[in-house]
């Protein structure tokens, strides 16, 4: 049965919806080519070498090999005296901010002294055709360009383990086919003048297991603290799992993610007859980890943005041509924003029993990253990056997501509304019910999207997000900048997605709302600005210091965004962080005060700033005597660091576009109760000259813990009655039901 039309709304034509899926088909079929397009590019490099190596076989072996000698295979040693040389790194002004030793946590050891399981888990992971193949896998290559043609995107790479050796230790690694071949051609030549076995430990000898761990003895001692050749079959597995993304799967900091990437291993050994059934059900039935880090850990002692800019290096140049191929490293950092961003949080969190904090700031014209620091009070230092690695529930910061996503569609902030109340939503009987409300129990009534965004109302943005569709919700944040997948682990877009429900990243947020303040054009966030190899040839093929921007929503969009956010500073959630320049901005605290959270930015410089303790969803009830909460230490840690980022430079106004979002009826919406249009002489135009008069602001908001009071008329003197509340009834097609948690804080 077709739903009915919507309330106020007309029945859309034959014609209209043909015309809208042949739009929507259109969209998506330049979507796919472009894809297409990507991997067939991909796909065509992995089949050339295929085709190499075949014409090899059939008589073209000897041009194919004289193209690479045995004679290259030594490890890469670009230092000044032709010795491995340490990797320098410095910030933005040139000041040395430190260096990455040539032998530091390695310590090599024979195939016989690490634990079988290790290899076996080793060779189902990266390449399980290892004792089959001559050192290239065409079969592998094959199937992964059918993959990532099918897919349209790179899902899967065709390199052994033994070209994995030849990358990371003896040639380098740049992105062209006259390398991909090069390498090839070595890992042949490298399979036939050495055993399996030797290259299997020279690789597990070589690789990087994170945490500073090169080599499967280090990685051993850094996570369960004891020999490579103790290691059992769930540590064997766990590590394994660990080259491919190091940070991604910490298992010290994201034991979740660690868990998870472990399962995989051990499923692919199954597959792979490395374990019976009987073995791979009991190493799956235990849901622990076991860790027991090592002093190697526990010793380290490295700035954040110093690991950051590490491991950026490592994807590009391997682990070895890092710490020994002695680059000098020219980065983003500003020593001065730096120091100052470490001021406004000790100065602020300065008792060892205080929760962490980090602080990241990103220039919003280049997406260069000026400031990354952290600190955990009562420790000297963590070289987990709080910032770029730990993931936790955005809180309300999240709600600018659903704005931006609702004001792109056309939804008059201003106009629309919604009932401010207790919100019960259940589909079916079968499924959890999600109750929202908002953190004090009082509530609004009848109100407007840019009133309940200025106080942070829960309720109103939960209704918000059933109508703009948590799927879109995500897009929005996808668009703007976040990274960190938005589904649940099921594949869903959950509607308590829009109030936060999701863990995201530091960065991610602050490259979110970076865009924003860039007017709606996204910069990829950029740690290194130029790398001088070890040869003193500076290194133009990475795109090393190349801001890569686009737009991803109009101006309009944004600077509509960043004028609600904007008031939010002067008189909503936000004013702990007024410092008197135009500054826009959004706070956020999760259930149980365990994050707190303040996202803001000015037209030259974004930052946002997160507290929470590193181990675990701690609640912060009673820190300095109060609950921590977005509005407070977090805003005021912003502020701090705002004023002495911005010094004496002059203040500059958000830059006002030329055209603006065209409002439409929003006839489509379950929750929302209608639209008010105030009388014409009322009508601010922002795109007007300047003597154009503001809109009268609404009053301020209570304090985080007072009593909300009823809501003010709307700015025009005599505005119609709202019209009655929106059904009971629940959407025809809901999204799938969230967690049940209550909603978070301002």
């Amino acid at each position: 049965m077709n739903p009915p039309p919507p309330r106020g709304g007309r029945r859309r034509r034959p014609d209209d919806l043909d015309e809208v899926i042949r739009r929507a088909q259109k969209r998506r079929l330049g979507v796919q080519k472009k894809r297409r397009r990507h991997a067939a590019l991909i796909a065509a490099v992995l089949v050339s070498i295929v085709v190499v190596v075949v014409a090899a076989g059939f008589g073209g072996a000897a041009a194919f090999e004289k193209s690479c000698s045995l004679s290259e295979l030594r490890p890469v040693s670009t230092g000044p005296q032709g010795g491995p040389a340490n990797s320098f790194v410095y910030a933005a002004n040139g000041s040395l901010l430190g260096a990455i030793p040539a032998e530091k946590n390695r310590q090599p050891v024979a195939l016989s002294q690490i634990s079988p399981w290790m290899g076996k888990a080793t060779v189902a992971i990266e390449d399980k055709r290892f004792y089959r193949h001559g050192g290239v896998d065409y079969r592998g290559i094959v199937r992964a360009a059918v993959k990532d043609l099918r897919a349209g995107r790179v899902v899967q790479g065709g390199s052994t383990i033994t070209q994995q050796l030849v990358r990371n230790l003896y040639i380098s690694r740049q992105r062209t086919l006259k390398r991909k071949l090069k390498e090839a051609c070595l890992a042949i030549k490298l399979a036939r003048n050495k055993p399996k076995d030797w290259i299997l430990g020279s690789y597990m000898n070589a690789v990087y297991y994170g945490n500073h761990a090169y080599g499967i003895e280090a990685a051993a001692q850094t996570y369960f603290s004891r020999r490579a050749s103790k290691l059992t079959l769930d540590q064997s597995a766990l590590i394994a799992g660990l080259p491919q993304a190091p940070s991604v799967f910490d298992p010290i900091h994201r034991p979740l993610d660690a868990l998870e990437r472990r399962d995989q291993v051990l499923r692919a050994m199954l597959e792979n007859g490395a374990l019976t059934r009987r073995q791979f059900v009991s190493a799956m039935s235990d849901r622990k980890l076991h860790l027991v880090p090592g002093r190697l850990y526990s010793l380290i002692r490295e700035p954040y943005f110093f690991s950051y800019v590490r491991d950026q290096l490592i994807a590009e140049y391997g682990a070895n041509t890092v710490r020994t191929g002695g680059l000098k490293v020219y980065t983003t950092i500003d020593p001065r924003l730096q120091a100052a961003a470490r001021r406004a949080i000790v100065g602020t969190l300065y008792s060892r029993t205080d929760p962490a904090s980090a602080l990241v700031s990103i220039d919003p014209s280049t997406g260069a990253i000026k400031a990354m620091t952290a600190v955990t009070p009562g420790r000297t230092g963590n070289q987990f990056n709080l910032v770029a690695q730990a993931k936790r529930q955005a809180g309300s910061t999240f709600k600018m997501f659903v704005l931006a996503a609702a004001v792109d569609q056309g939804i008059n902030p201003e106009t629309t509304y919604y009932v401010s109340g207790p919100f019960h939503y259940q589909p079916d009987p079968y499924s959890p019910a999600w109750d929202v409300s908002t953190y004090d129990h009082t509530y609004l009534g009848s109100t407007s999207i840019e009133n309940a965004t200025l106080h942070s109302d829960n309720t109103v943005f939960a209704q918000l997000t059933l109508d703009v569709g948590p799927a879109k919700v995500a897009a929005m944040a996808h668009r703007l900048g976040v990274r960190s997948p938005l589904t649940t682990k099921e594949g869903a877009y959950v509607p308590s997605l829009g109030l936060g429900s999701i863990p995201v990243s530091p960065l991610d947020l602050a490259s979110a709302y970076t865009t924003l303040a860039a007017g709606g054009i996204y910069s990829k966030p950029m740690a290194i600005r130029k790398v001088v190899l070890g040869s003193g040839r500076e290194d133009t093929d990475a795109g090393w210091g190349e801001p890569e921007r686009k737009r991803v929503i109009s101006q309009g969009v944004a600077y509509t965004v960043t004028q609600i956010l904007e008031h939010n500073v002067q008189y909503g959630t936000g004013t702990g962080a007024n410092f008197g320049r135009p500054a826009a901005g959004k706070t956020g605290t999760t259930d149980n005060y365990a994050d707190a959270w303040f996202c803001g930015y000015t037209p030259n410089l974004a930052a946002t700033v997160w507290i929470g303790y590193p181990r675990g969803e701690i609640p912060m009830l009673n820190v300095h005597g109060i609950a921590v909460s977005g509005p407070t230490f977090p805003a005021t840690i912003w502020k701090s660091f705002m004023i002495a980022a911005t010094g004496r430079t002059r203040a500059v106004d958000f830059r006002v576009p030329s055209v603006l979002p065209t409002w439409h009826s929003f006839t489509r919406g379950q929750y929302a109760v209608g639209t008010y249009s105030p009388p014409p002489s009322y009508y601010y135009d922002s795109g007007g000259s300047s003597g154009s008069p503001p809109p009268p602001p609404p009053p301020p908001p209570p304090a985080p813990h007072q009593k909300t009071p009823s809501p003010p008329p709307p700015p025009p003197p005599t505005p119609p009655p709202p019209p009655p509340p929106p059904p009971t009834s629940p959407p025809p097609t809901p999204p799938p039901p969230p967690p049940p948690p209550p909603g978070p804080k301002p």
